[in-house]
């Protein structure tokens, strides 16, 4: 079984039982009462380059990443760093995330804030906006055309934007159907965690100029930020996104 394959096992496990403890009707009151969403891709196309800094307390291949933990505080400083967005883990099991790490940093600043989890049923796409979330995350290695349809038709029905990731060519024609313009090229494999920056220059060629680039993961210095921001785009440069 694959890292992926064990994570997502899990999370459908975890949704089962979120859903004894809030069934769908009482998430739809609270979704429909939480405040109007924050406008995710505006905030990206006012900077350029427009840096998603993620909060993240764990991951499965370092482990805890940041023993003091204060997502309202992280919060407050990437925004006076000029962040556009915000990224919160909100997995539980391998990224010790939590909803309410995402509910005080978007509550400390005035930055949008993706939910950044493994989002495979509509479920959670209410659950997402009851917690203040701004934007989802779709998985293409997660999910069928299909089921990436349908979460972003009800993310877009509640307002909130959607950042449909992927990690190769297959992925990448499947995430074109979608009409979000946020396309995210994570780095790293999801299958063996192993991160190429690679990748997004090999996917990059093949997004057409009226889609937004992220580009995620194994960004580690300004030389790998130059290395992205030189490679070439059919009739656009690469607007990036990156994960800090």
């Amino acid at each position: 079984m694959t890292i992926l394959e064990r994570i997502l096992e899990v999370k459908r496990a975890e949704i089962a039982a979120a859903k004894l403890r809030a069934p769908l009707p009482e998430l739809e009151r609270r979704a429909k009462a939480a405040g109007a969403p924050r406008d995710f891709a505006a905030a990206l196309r006012a900077r350029n380059p427009a840096v998603i800094a993620e909060i993240k307390k764990a991951s499965p291949s370092r482990g805890v990443l940041r023993e003091q933990f204060d997502p309202a505080a992280i919060a407050r400083s990437y925004e006076a760093a000029g962040a556009a967005c915000l990224s919160v883990l909100t997995d539980e099991r391998f990224f010790q995330g939590a909803a309410a790490h995402l509910m005080a940093a978007k509550g400390a600043c005035s930055l949008p804030v993706l939910r950044k989890d493994f989002v495979v049923e509509s479920y959670q796409v209410w659950e997402s906006r009851a917690m203040g979330a701004d934007c989802i995350l779709v998985i293409a290695a997660c999910l069928s055309k299909g089921e990436m349809r349908e979460l972003e038709r009800l993310a877009h029905e509640l307002a909130m934007a959607v950042l449909v990731e992927v990690h190769d060519a297959g992925e990448l024609d499947a995430a074109l159907a979608l009409s979000t313009p946020l396309v995210g090229i994570n780095n790293r494999n999801l299958k063996s965690f192993e991160t190429r920056l690679e990748t997004t220059l090999e996917l990059l060629p093949r997004i057409p100029r009226n889609r937004m680039v992220v580009t995620e993961s194994g960004i580690l210095n300004g030389d790998d930020v130059a290395r992205l921001r030189r490679a070439p785009a059919p009739g656009a440069a690469l607007r990036g996104l990156f994960q800090l």
